[in-house]
């Protein structure tokens, strides 16, 4: 059928939304794959108890704003921005209260109205070709905790690993470059950028986050994610470990 029942009436409630149908970006963001992915990201964020209701929040590479009633349920003011002029549209009708900007991280100009209480960027970084660059710019606006997941590579060298992507695909880099640095890249850039960094003692439940760092030839998965809580202020969080840790557990 090309599409499974899930997906199908994920469809079937966009259109009764007015968010459209065939030729909607919700078609490309609903696939089970996608859907199943952010269920398990997002129920993983929701148990690291960080302090996130009714902050001010800047949500980057939003895409059609899958995650973006994460904190908007939970009172947040959140400021959604997405590079590509489609998914705009799709999501000012999505969220017709929210404030919508267009903002290209590759290319970014200073956003009005931060510094942020909280940024997420769960899924950008990695469709991304100047990452250290966009580091740069999330921590200037951000004044209390950078929330980034991404996909990486498995090793232990400091290395960013800029490669090619798809432009044409929306779910893609716009740029057509993207990267999949090493968990240490990533870590020691954060740790020049803030003073507090931490990851999760646990992983989502999904295959592609990967419980023993140490060991890749365990990882089934074709990618394989990481998450990581920078602070401007000590978090005392069961949940979080203030070093890159090898070994992780999945989440109850």
């Amino acid at each position: 059928m090309g599409q499974t029942w899930t997906t199908l009436k994920h469809t079937a409630y966009n259109l009764r939304l007015g968010l459209g149908g065939i030729g909607s970006p919700a078609l490309d963001f609903h696939a089970d794959g996608y859907l199943q992915n952010n269920a398990r990201r997002l129920e993983h964020l929701a148990t690291l108890s960080l302090p996130l209701a009714g902050k001010t929040v800047l949500e980057l590479g939003a895409g059609i704003g899958d995650h973006s009633h994460f904190y908007l349920d939970r009172g947040c003011l959140v400021t959604i921005t997405e590079p590509r002029a489609r998914n705009l549209r799709y999501l000012r009708r999505r969220y017709p209260g929210a404030d919508v900007r267009a903002l290209d991280v590759e290319h970014p100009a200073p956003l009005a109205g931060g510094p942020f209480e909280v940024t997420h960027s769960y899924g950008l970084l990695y469709h991304l070709g100047r990452p250290a660059e966009a580091l740069d710019f999330m921590a200037g606006h951000t004044a209390g905790l950078l929330l980034l997941e991404t996909r990486v590579s498995f090793g232990a060298e400091d290395e960013p690993h800029v490669v090619e992507e798809h432009a044409a695909n929306p779910t893609q880099a716009a740029s057509g470059r993207g990267c999949r640095p090493t968990r240490v890249w990533v870590w020691n850039r954060l740790r020049s950028l803030f003073p507090h960094v931490y990851v999760p003692r646990t992983q989502p439940n999904h295959a592609e986050f990967p419980l023993d760092w140490t060991r890749p030839d365990l990882h089934a998965a074709p990618l394989q994610r990481a998450i990581f809580v920078a602070s401007r202020q000590p978090l005392d969080l069961p949940a979080l470990a203030p070093t890159l840790l090898d070994r992780q557990d999945r989440h109850p």
